[in-house]
Formats: structure tokens, C-alpha cells, sequence
């Protein structure tokens, strides 16, 4: 491609609209443009680093055994009615009704649709396992789309779908799916790494979330420094406190005036106590009822934890007024003994002794405190966020809390959709099962955005080279001048040939802005025909990522630059 007949319109200047790395610079690299809130047209450049992620996508996932199809966009209420999602997905779904007066929605995934093609198609042992999986735009009606193609209304995903006999099958198929989602994301030189995950929406047993490690990730990942282990936020263990082999002596409960003194920090300066020794009450709204909630001091609670714990059922906070309605009590002064709401606890203050709380009067604690003799407590899971202070729960070592963006997520579903849809199969003794099915997902147009997010500098963006839209671009600095076109023309048809994707910047334009536009669009080798050519015939080739730089003989520049992509390509 001729840089003078490319659709390329940079920008000099970064939108106002534009707030996250990714976001600006492929705004400024002519990338993207907005067409409405959260939907963007792809430029070529832009679609073209989407092709490479298709590519490399396509390749590993047939390897792995899947088969390529393409379902509609649009689909029909009667399906997700048929799987209990058309209420419970929410607002994400765009709904609307045709000119029959029959209800669809745009596929924010497609779950049911799936599940119906194989239910129709597919009925014996015989044709299991399956796997399939495409390609597709998909559209999910954010409340506040932002950040470009990171969190957009309609974007490009790969989600594929297995369907199995037994459990056994669907573990051998989840581990095919969970190898090549490390090929594809190795090949497209990205730093990342597989975590556990909490299911959300798409439902199922068991899920691991694939990450691109960025520091502008929205997403907080916890990692051991010394073994595998690596979980989402969401999903994150520590190792369980142990309690001591001989149990501590019960001091006597004690009640002390605090007066004013209603925080965590506050309250324990006050007692001379450590945020460790102390037992927050804090309430909960959970369908308008209200729910107490305990944690450590130093403690805080993660959502989805208690979410799912609560069988899925959204838990908010409470403000001062609704504690007061429901409690009878000022918040800060709350405790659970005597609690006439519902309580539930974090798993850690089983293992407290002699602990303070809330003594449910204005201006007064209790310490000494103990679970089992002051206080019961029904319900008791993992319901807090993971600290640095903690030590993994599979080898207890040190963790580590970083941040990640989430390119890529696999299920293991069970029998959700199919009991759902009564989608069957005969085994092979005849008898009629439900499949077991697995769910495969990857932002497609995100894994681009993550990339430069992960990869980039002052000048613009940096590409991996398998996934950037040119691997080589030529400048021409004197296009004018017949000695440097033919150069130009030479290293690019040599190029070419050999199968290599080159950009020739063949622009009258001075050298400078060649050069500022070859850095921001951060094609990942420059081959540049200037000063060095006209002085001794050299050609001049600079790797984007690292900044070195080497002169070649003209005639030796097309060998050595396939020779530097061979192997820098990952294979």
C-alpha cells in the first residue's frame, strides 16, 4: 500500500472525547472515528490490526478442533424468554419490535442461539464432541460507554460454544480451549496472564478470565509471586487465617464509652487497638430488606462476593439514614449482638478472640468481644477484597495486586441452556441427556485497544509485530528524486513478494512529519532511504520498539529484514 491513496487521517492534537491511552492514540493514528456514543467506524489501519487478531484467532481455534460458522445478529425474544434472560440480562440488551409486532434483540452474545441451531441438528453421542465458535459484531447498550473500543456499544468479538457428553469431556475440551487462548494470546506478543473468574451474566461453574497486564486496566488482579496461582479481584482467595492450636482465654465483654468516634480508624486509636482486633457492621439493602454485613477493620468487601452469596441478588450500601430506619441505630456505633436484621459474615473473624465492635448505643463500643458467646452469626463465606498483606491460598506465598485489562473469558456452562432449552442428545445406551456445554470468548477489538494500551510511548504507538497492520515501512525522503524512488521502489516490491505487508510513504512531505507519522501509527520497522543513501548507498532500518537502528547495503535490505521478522515473529 501507497501511504498517497491510504484512508489515513491523522491527527495533530488528541480529542477532548479521548481519556484512556488506546483511545487517544488511535483517534490521532486514524484508526477509529466516532460515528455515535460507544460506535466507531474502523479505518484501514484499524481494521487491518483487527485481521491480524482474526487470523491468528481462526488458526488456533481450528487447530483446537472448532469449526467456524456465523449467526445472525438479530434475535429472537422467544429464545431468551425460553432461557429466563430476556428480563434478568437487563438493560445491556437493546430490545426493540418489528414491523409484526414481534419482539428481538441485537446478540450481546449468542447463548441461545447456539444452544437452538444444535438442539435442532445435532441428536446423538455420535456427533460429540462439538465445538463451534465465529466471528461477529456485537452490540450491548452500555449505560456509559467510554475509553474507545475498551468499553464500546457495539464491538467485534470471537465467542465460541462446546457442547459434550459428560463431564469428563467438557474438562478435556475446557483444557483445549484454555491452551490455545494462551497460544493466541502469545502469538500476538502480549504480556498476559490467565486468572480465575466470577461467571457474571453468562451463568456456569467455572470460568478463567484472560488479562492483558496494563497499569491503566480497570480490572485488579491478584497474582502469586512464587506459583500459578492468579485470580480476578472478584474471585480471589487468601490463605485462611488458622486459629491458634490452644484456644485463648474469653476476656470478660466490656463496654466503653468512644465518644465521637465512629470510623475504623478512630474508634481503635481511641482503644489502642489494631483495625485487626476490630469487627465492622455495615449494612446492606438487598431488594429494599436490609442485611448486616461483618468485616475485620481493615477489611473491605467485594461485591460480587457478597453478590453471590446472596444467590445472585444485588447488595447496595446503606446511607446513614437507611442504618438509622433499619437499626434504630447512629452508623458507626453498630454492632451484631442483638440485631434484629439479618446478619451475615466474612469467614475471617472466625478465627477472632476478644475482638471490639459496635455496642448498638450511641457513643459506646464493646471489646472483648467473641463470636459464639456474644453473638451468632448464620451465614459465613469469603466476602472481602484480597490485600497485599495476604499469602496464597495454594502455595502461601507473597501476592501481588496489579492491574489488567480483560481481552478474553471461558466458561464452563453445565447444563444451563440446555435443560433450559431442552436441547438433548441419546447416549449410547439410549437414554436422552442434556449437553454440557462451555462458552469461549474474546474481544476481538479490545485485544487492539489492550495492545496499545500495553505498548506505546511519547510518539505514539508501539505494535507487537504480529498483530500490527504493516510490518515494514518504507520512507522515501526525496520522492522526487529518481536515485531514491527506484530504492524505495525496490525494497517495497522485494518486499512485497516475499509475503511481507509494507507501507511505502511515497508523500511529498518533508522528512519530519514522515517521520512523526511512522512513529505515531507504530508500524514496527522503518526502512528509510535519506541522507545515509545519498552519502554512501546505505539504507537505513530502525526497529519501532527499541530504537536500534543498522545501515545495509541496498541490495542486502529486503534479506535482512525478512530475516529480523522471522524470528521475532511468535510462533
Amino acid at each position: 500500500m501507497r501511504f498517497s491513496q491510504l484512508l489515513l487521517p491523522t491527527l495533530k492534537e488528541t480529542p477532548a472525547e479521548a481519556e484512556v491511552v488506546s483511545h487517544k492514540l488511535m483517534l490521532r493514528a486514524g484508526f477509529i472515528r466516532k460515528l455515535t456514543s460507544g460506535v466507531y467506524s474502523y479505518l484501514p489501519l484499524g481494521l487491518a490490526a483487527i485481521r491480524r487478531v482474526e487470523n491468528i484467532i481462526r488458526e488456533e481455534m481450528n487447530r483446537a478442533g472448532a469449526q467456524e460458522l456465523l449467526m445472525p445478529m438479530v434475535q429472537p425474544a422467544d429464545l431468551w424468554i425460553e432461557s429466563g434472560r430476556w428480563e434478568k440480562y437487563g438493560p445491556e440488551l437493546l430490545r426493540f419490535t418489528d414491523r409484526n409486532g414481534r419482539q428481538s434483540c441485537l446478540g450481546p452474545t449468542h447463548e441461545e442461539v447456539i444452544t437452538d441451531l444444535v438442539r435442532k441438528n445435532i441428536h446423538s453421542y455420535r456427533n460429540l464432541p462439538l465445538n463451534l465458535y465465529q466471528i461477529q459484531t456485537k452490540f450491548r447498550d452500555e449505560i456509559r460507554p467510554r475509553f474507545g473500543l475498551m468499553r464500546g456499544r457495539e464491538f467485534i468479538m470471537k465467542d465460541g460454544y462446546s457442547f459434550d457428553a459428560s463431564e469428563k469431556d467438557v474438562e478435556i475440551t475446557y483444557e483445549k480451549m484454555y491452551e490455545a487462548y494462551n497460544r493466541i494470546f502469545s502469538r500476538c506478543g502480549l504480556a498476559f496472564r490467565a486468572v480465575e473468574a466470577d461467571t457474571g451474566t453468562i451463568g456456569g461453574s467455572f470460568s478463567h478470565e484472560f488479562m492483558v497486564l496494563a497499569e491503566t486496566g480497570e480490572d485488579t488482579l491478584v497474582i502469586c509471586k512464587e506459583c500459578s496461582y492468579a485470580a480476578n479481584m472478584e474471585k480471589a482467595r487468601a490463605m485462611e487465617q488458622e486459629s491458634p492450636d490452644e484456644k485463648p482465654e474469653l476476656l470478660p465483654l466490656e463496654k466503653i464509652e468512644t465518644p465521637g468516634k465512629r470510623k475504623v480508624q478512630a474508634v481503635t486509636e481511641f482503644l489502642s487497638i489494631s483495625p485487626k482486633n476490630l469487627i465492622k457492621t455495615m449494612v446492606y439493602l438487598v431488594d429494599s430488606k436490609p442485611l448486616a454485613v461483618l468485616l475485620r477493620g481493615d477489611h473491605e468487601v467485594q461485591p460480587v462476593k457478597l453478590k453471590n452469596l446472596l444467590n445472585g441478588v444485588e447488595a447496595e450500601l446503606a446511607d446513614d439514614k437507611q442504618v438509622f430506619d433499619a437499626t434504630g441505630v447512629p452508623s458507626g456505633y453498630l454492632g451484631p449482638m442483638g440485631l434484629k436484621i439479618p446478619v451475615v459474615a466474612d469467614r475471617e473473624i472466625t478465627a477472632m478472640h476478644n475482638f471490639a465492635i459496635g455496642a448498638n448505643e450511641k457513643k459506646y463500643h464493646y471489646i472483648n468481644a467473641n463470636l459464639g458467646r456474644d453473638f451468632e452469626v448464620a451465614t459465613i463465606g469469603d466476602l472481602r477484597m484480597v490485600t497485599e498483606e495476604d499469602r496464597c491460598p495454594h502455595c502461601g506465598s507473597n501476592l501481588e495486586l496489579t492491574k489488567g485489562i480483560e481481552v478474553g473469558h471461558i466458561f464452563k456452562l453445565g447444563t444451563n441452556y440446555s435443560e433450559a432449552l431442552k436441547a438433548t442428545f441419546l447416549d449410547n445406551q439410549g437414554m436422552e441427556n442434556s449437553y454440557i456445554m462451555g462458552c469461549y470468548g474474546i474481544g476481538v477489538s479490545r485485544t487492539v485497544a489492550a495492545a496499545i494500551e500495553q505498548n506505546y510511548d511519547k510518539d505514539g504507538i508501539i505494535f507487537p509485530l504480529p498483530i500490527a497492520p504493516f510490518q515494514v515501512i518504507v520512507l522515501n525522503l526525496s520522492p522526487s528524486a529518481k536515485k531514491f524512488t527506484e530504492a524505495a521502489e525496490t525494497i517495497y516490491d522485494g518486499l512485497g513478494k516475499n509475503s511481507i505487508d509494507v507501507l511505502l510513504d511515497d508523500r511529498d512531505e518533508r522528512p519530519g512529519i514522515k517521520f512523526k507519522d511512522a512513529d505515531l501509527i507504530g508500524i514496527p520497522y522503518r526502512v528509510t532511504v535519506g541522507k545515509s543513501f545519498e552519502k554512501n548507498g546505505t539504507i537505513e532500518i530502525k526497529e519501532r520498539a527499541n530504537g536500534q537502528t543498522i545501515s545495509v547495503e541496498l541490495h542486502e535490505t529486503v534479506d535482512r529484514l525478512l530475516e529480523i521478522i522471522r524470528q521475532k515473529m511468535v510462533r
